[in-house]
């Protein structure tokens, strides 16, 4: 077991937490409307700097935004808006905050348009998983036409810090698309994921 743990995509060596992120969550198949909700606004987030620095503040996060209650950041106002902006577990910038709590709304419209945030996410690929069945890490793109076209549809529903790039990691992150490298141990396992 050991030896096919350590065959992990690389992007995650040598830091206990992106492991542990890597092996339990990212890429797993997501369709749980409060942690759709947290992915989106920790990547939104994360837009210009690493993944170790959103994860390392990810329970910050957590207590900054209400447990990643929708609804309840979606009636955020100006004190909750300086209450952030002073928290200094977080990444204090004001634009992606603003963003962070107008998506909660943007994200709650999908919600009653749709029956649900996941229906909405999975129907760009008819619920299935896009697998690009990449070996090296020089393969993995930052974007993709499948991005470009969620990225598109999220910004005419008024959200931000939602471009290509952003929403391509993010689909990465959910499990929409599987870039587990394939000899990385999760590949297989998450092949075989219904």
């Amino acid at each position: 077991m050991k030896e096919q743990a350590d065959n992990r995509c690389p992007w995650c060596m040598g830091n206990a937490l992106m492991q542990s992120y890597h092996d339990t969550e990212w890429g797993v198949p997501l369709h749980d409307e409060k942690k759709h909700f947290e992915f989106l606004l920790l990547e939104t987030m994360q837009a210009g700097l690493s993944w170790q620095t959103i994860l390392n503040k990810r329970e910050a996060f957590r207590k900054a935004f209400a447990g990643f209650d929708v609804e309840k950041v979606s009636r955020f106002g100006e004190e909750d808006t300086a209450r952030l902006m002073d928290n200094a577990g977080i990444i204090r910038n004001r634009r992606k905050i603003e963003a962070a709590i107008s998506n909660a709304s943007a994200f709650l419209h999908i919600k009653k348009e749709w029956g649900s945030f996941d229906r909405y996410i999975w129907s760009f690929t008819d619920g299935k998983v896009v697998d690009h069945r990449l070996t090296t890490m020089d393969q993995m793109p930052v974007q993709d036409e499948l991005a470009e076209r969620v990225s598109a549809d999220l910004k005419k529903r008024g959200f931000k810090f939602v471009g290509a790039v952003t929403i391509y990691a993010h689909l990465q992150a959910i499990g929409v698309i599987n870039d587990h490298l394939t000899h990385c141990f999760r590949y297989n396992e998450l092949r075989e994921k219904p």
